[in-house]
């Protein structure tokens, strides 16, 4: 991504940090849910406010002491002052100081750059008199808003913007140039606790992603782009998934939510499966959903270490027999957390992608299918006519027919079409149309 200038949103848990974010961008991209603990990772999203564009991270609550993963929260948190050009803390106005934001006050007051203190929750006038306690910071006068109503923010963010540092043109292009279609993206799914966030954190080369043995640590989509040997790729990790049944909370179901959007806006899935507790049935219904969005698909067994020789044939048996609707899709047994057969990974996705792109003459789309019609003739007499590729993304064939092809011998045709093209590890799209209609 370029080197747009950076807006950090930081404070302790549950004061509107991500309520916040979702007002600057105008949608909802933070989840937001009245209780503390919901942002865990830093997410970034690029802004933008009379022309000048930013980079704006939302940032999980900083706590003094807490849980481990209370402490990876807030190192997170401090990772993004460090990175930051203007750094936000928001405080509650209505609750006063308290013990953490004076922590976090403490850590501001020694940065070189510039640090606003936000009074949020000052939805009206008659509560503005609540700011001046936050002097007591010793960071300057605290600006009043309203992060739920809007009460304030085009104010704040004049004062932003007067204090980001320019940015060159060209940065700006390349920065478009990332968010173009130039950009593969590669989102990773599975169960929760699998070990998607340490993939994640060792594919990108530094820790974005709170990674704890709790499941169900990650909330939100989160996303990097990675210039890589096959070209740049935006890495987006995603809550874990669970079925609907199991799902009792609001921030769960956004979290699914948003990773289902993620997936069908992805060129390709890695679907890492903990192969310590082998290819599940939650596994097989979430490879099933992933495989519906009509992206390719990349098996990933993680933890594969851990296993001895019978258990390792007990889980390939597992996924040929829950799985087998992937197809030759590629299967890597890696580990996350130490890097093992991680190496493999760009190789099968460049394959991946290759094949998702296919483009095929018509001529070699018909020579396929007359050798295939040749060798086993369409029942009843149903003959294809004519055929092509009518899209890539996935590759998608129209037949012409001069009758309905039943279903079994429109597998027949698909198997052939995806040996003769390398289409083993890609789903691909099979259309008829009727002779006369």
């Amino acid at each position: 991504m370029a080197e747009l200038p950076i807006v950090a949103i930081v404070g302790r848990p549950n004061v509107g940090k991500s309520t916040l974010m979702n007002r600057i961008l105008g949608q909802r991209v933070a989840i937001v849910e009245e209780k503390p603990g919901v942002t865990r990772d830093r997410k970034e999203v690029e802004a933008e406010w009379q022309g000048r564009p930013f980079l704006l991270v939302d940032t999980g609550g900083w706590m003094v002491g807490g849980s481990d993963l209370d402490r990876k929260v807030s190192n997170q948190s401090e990772q993004a002052i460090k990175d930051a050009d203007v750094v936000l803390l928001v405080v509650d106005a209505k609750v006063g100081v308290t013990d953490e934001d004076a922590q976090v006050a403490q850590l501001l007051r020694a940065l070189d750059v510039p640090v606003h203190v936000l009074a949020n929750k000052v939805d009206d006038t008659s509560h503005e008199a609540l700011i001046w306690e936050l002097m007591s910071l010793g960071l300057g006068e605290p600006l009043p808003i309203s992060a739920l109503h809007g009460r304030g923010t085009g104010d704040l963010l004049d004062v932003i913007i007067a204090e980001l540092p320019e940015v060159p043109d060209d940065d700006v292009e390349q920065s478009d140039m990332d968010e173009g279609e130039g950009v593969i993206s590669v989102a990773l799914v599975g169960r929760p606790n699998v070990g998607k966030s340490t993939l994640f954190n060792r594919l990108i080369g530094e820790d974005r992603a709170v990674v704890h043995d709790m499941p169900g640590t990650t909330r939100d989509a989160v996303d990097t782009v990675v210039d890589t040997e096959i070209g740049p790729l935006r890495f987006v990790d995603t809550a874990g998934m669970r079925r609907k049944s199991r799902i009792d909370e609001g921030t769960e179901y956004f979290s699914m939510v948003r990773a289902l959007k993620a997936v069908d806006e992805s060129d390709v899935a890695l679907l890492v499966i903990d192969a310590t507790e082998g290819v599940t049935h939650q596994d097989q219904r979430l490879a099933e959903r992933v495989d519906g969005a009509g992206c390719p698909i990349v098996v990933l067994l993680n933890k594969w270490e851990l296993l001895d020789e019978d258990r390792r044939k007990d889980v390939l048996y597992q996924l040929g027999q829950r799985l087998h609707f992937l197809g030759d899709s590629a299967v890597l047994r890696i580990s996350a957390l130490t890097g093992r057969g991680v190496h493999r990974l760009l190789p099968a996705l460049e394959d991946s992608i290759d094949a998702y792109h296919t483009r095929i003459p018509t001529r070699q789309v018909n020579d396929v299918i007359r050798r295939a019609q040749q060798a086993q003739p369409g029942p009843h007499g149903a003959r294809v006519l004519y055929a092509t590729q009518g899209a890539a993304d996935p590759p998608t064939f129209t037949l012409f027919a001069n009758k309905t092809l039943p279903a079994s011998y429109l597998r027949y045709l698909e198997r052939q079409l995806r040996e003769a093209f390398g289409l083993e590890a890609t789903p691909i799209k099979m259309r008829v149309r009727r002779r006369g209609g």
